[in-house]
């Protein structure tokens, strides 16, 4: 009888010994550092976005043993019972409890494409109406601006006026080019000025703002292009995301007692 237990224990023994060993990365100084630490480093890692291979995953098993030396002797020391570890100890554990909440909150509240769609038709709405191809050439005072209207009629080229005259560098170097964009965009007396223009006219006056003297000529006209549903539903998502955070974060602040 005796025997047949002996040999029912090594048989335990054997059976376990794999199993225990595949449950700990490492031992150290006799304490066995689980693998469930080096698997959650893994979950945040590839959570980032980045893959794990395995040069990564022996980085990250390496980090773990570091981490538990490292643990035992701040243990060994004392670290833990200082008012200063206890403080961040704290902040820590309410860091996390309120990143859980408000993830918890996120997946119970989702954003729905119903809500998606209606942000999109009030940015449609406003967005809409007639975009400008226009160009212009910036100087410091009226009578230089005014000179340069007359070379432009006389026949000399804006864009070659535009790269050496103007003292926008943007639009400048690219002879003026502003590229598509609405009316809005600019400001008022820019565009007061240039939606009075059609498509080929020269402004026949110079055009005063806070940036200098504008000479401007637009070069077509055409409805508003605006981005697809599909192509903008990542940002709306993400911005009526922010929107509910935001809400409800005040809505907790509003209900909450504080003297």
């Amino acid at each position: 009888m005796k025997v047949t237990l002996t040999a029912l224990t090594a048989a335990v023994l054997m059976a376990t010994a794999p199993w225990a060993a595949a449950q700990n990365v490492a031992i150290v100084n006799g304490k066995p550092v689980p693998t469930a630490r080096v698997d959650a480093l893994v979950q945040q890692i590839e959570a980032s976005g980045r893959p794990v291979d395995d040069a990564v995953r022996a980085q990250i098993k390496e980090e773990v043993v570091l981490r538990e030396i490292f643990m035992q002797e701040a243990q060994k020391q004392g670290v833990a019972n200082s008012p200063e570890f206890k403080n961040q100890m704290e902040l820590a554990r309410q860091t996390i409890m309120i990143r859980a909440l408000f993830a918890d909150y996120q997946k119970k509240n989702p954003v729905t494409d119903a809500e998606v769609k209606a942000e999109y038709d009030k940015f449609a709405a406003a967005s809409a109406g007639k975009e400008y191809k226009a160009r212009h050439i910036l100087v410091e005072k009226e009578d230089e601006a005014k000179a340069i209207i007359a070379n432009l009629k006389k026949g000399a080229k804006f864009e070659d006026i535009a790269k050496k005259q103007s003292k926008d560098p943007g639009s400048g170097a690219n002879g003026g080019d502003l590229d598509w964009a609405p009316a809005a965009s600019y400001v008022p007396e820019f565009s007061q000025a240039m939606v009075k223009l059609e498509k080929g006219q020269l402004s026949e006056a110079p055009v005063q703002s806070q940036f200098g003297w504008h000479v401007i000529r637009v070069d077509d006209v055409r409805e508003a292009q605006l981005p697809s549903l599909d192509e903008l539903k990542p940002q709306i998502t993400q911005q009526i995301t922010q929107q509910k955070m935001q809400q409800y974060q005040q809505g907790l602040r509003d209900k909450a007692k504080v003297q």
